[in-house]
């Protein structure tokens, strides 16, 4: 026949477990016992620090989850010390999860010491058990109030964390790129990358027809004219959608350091689905034309020239935002990846697009015609010239027989009015803007 429990006699028996657990000597004993049970699963808390806050959390918890016991409610405030603890995890750069482990591994070892204590106490099995399913309730409730309340306070002071760093890197390549004058060995520390070193400079962007709106005004802000942030807010003004753009484009640019640099990267956002990069290089970084550069739609792609110094990571970059102008200025669409390089003359003759339409009218006339007759006029002239005037060299870059380009060139210096010796330089400077900007 089962034994009826008395509720009173149950109550009774915990309210004297409080009784004795809390004084200050036996409270340390019990918080050492359960930290070192989580410790023992958690290995990063081991450290003198984390310990400490770790404990101070335990201690805080165990007042209120025991007071807790000899009432009937239900809530439990989470103490301060917990939320100091969850802002030290943020602060170290540990996972959330780490957290929730913690708490989980707690409850735990809640149970496995009072299933030890009322076994060492040999009490009536049905108080025993009476006290366990209370006491699994109420522990229950405390973890799952505990993570809930402590999620958000991780998650806040890893924001702030997260914020405060970014904008300070921010500032700092923004003094950088303004031409201030730097500590070169103290910024190198605080950016986490070495100045002195050989940079190479990139641009990542998506195509337009994929890059989300900007949520508001201050993200779309973020540049000024010159390219230089504004301020480090872009962490703040991200979609969840451009914040995947940003995301992929950090991949991108980590397979690159990987794969054509030394190891060091350093990135900054530079928009809602745009990123600046500066990779660490030792030699020089394969032609465009290299597999390792590829990338597939909707990622861009521009590239300076690699130098060394603060001066070479200001140029660098100065050349990839100069060489992004240019592809998002071109027709025909160029490459997904662009060196400056390829499209220096382009830039300067560009800058001012009425003198550069105008030298592209003077200097090829009639081959400025949109139709398909001058094009194909217009591709032979610049494989000429750049083959330096061989009909042979021309006729492999252009899988044509060499008769015919030399029957093109005939040709084309009939349609100019004069012989290609006279004004080369200035046809070669025209046919390069005409390659990137079309007619």
């Amino acid at each position: 026949m089962a034994t009826t429990v008395n509720s009173s006699e149950i109550r009774q028996w915990i309210a004297d477990f409080v009784a004795e657990t809390l004084p200050a000597e036996t409270l340390e004993q019990v918080v050492t016992r359960l930290d070192d049970a989580i410790i023992a699963r958690i290995p990063e808390l081991r450290d003198r620090d984390m310990r400490r806050d770790l404990a101070a959390s335990s201690r805080a918890h165990a007042v209120e989850v025991l007071s807790g016991l000899t009432q009937d409610r239900f809530h439990y405030p989470v103490p301060e010390e917990a939320h100091a603890f969850a802002r030290t995890l943020a602060r170290r750069g540990y996972d959330v999860r780490l957290l929730l482990r913690v708490y989980h591994l707690g409850q735990e070892a809640v149970i496995d010491y009072m299933t030890e204590v009322l076994e060492q106490r040999q009490l009536p099995p049905e108080i025993e058990r009476s006290v366990l399913l209370r006491l699994f309730d109420r522990t229950t409730r405390w973890v799952s109030t505990s993570v809930e309340t402590l999620t958000d306070t991780y998650m806040a002071e890893r924001e702030r964390g997260l914020r405060a760093a970014f904008t300070q890197r921010a500032e700092i390549v923004r003094t950088l790129l303004d031409g201030a004058e730097v500590d070169a060995e103290t910024a190198s520390a605080r950016l986490g990358y070495r100045l002195t070193q050989r940079h190479l400079a990139l641009v990542l962007w998506t195509d337009e027809d994929a890059t989300p709106p900007f949520p508001d005004a201050g993200a779309a802000a973020l540049l000024d004219g010159t390219g230089v942030l504004r301020d480090g807010a872009a962490e703040a003004h991200r979609s969840p959608v451009a914040g995947e753009t940003v995301g992929l484009l950090d991949r991108i640019v980590a397979r690159y350091a990987a794969a054509l640099g030394n190891g060091s990267l350093l990135t900054v956002p530079a928009g809602a689905s745009a990123l600046w990069a500066w990779i660490g290089v030792d030699g020089e970084p394969p032609d465009a034309s290299d597999p390792a550069w590829s990338v597939d739609a909707p990622v861009r792609v521009a590239v300076g020239l690699p130098a060394a110094h603060t001066a070479g990571f200001r140029g660098s970059h100065r050349e990839a935002v100069a060489a992004r102008q240019v592809a998002e200025r071109a027709r025909p669409r160029l490459p997904r990846v662009l060196p400056y390089a390829a499209v220096e003359v382009a830039y300067l003759a560009g800058a001012d697009e009425t003198a550069m339409r105008a030298l592209v009218d003077r200097e090829l006339g009639a081959l400025a015609a949109p139709d398909a007759q001058s094009a194909r006029l217009r591709e032979t002239l610049h494989a000429y010239l750049r083959a330096r005037r061989s009909p042979d060299a021309a006729a492999k870059l252009l899988g044509v027989h060499k008769n015919t380009v030399r029957y093109r060139i005939q040709r084309i210096e009939e349609l100019l009015g004069h012989s290609l010796d006279q004004r080369g330089a200035r046809l070669e400077i025209a046919l390069d803007c005409v390659a990137v900007y079309g007619v």
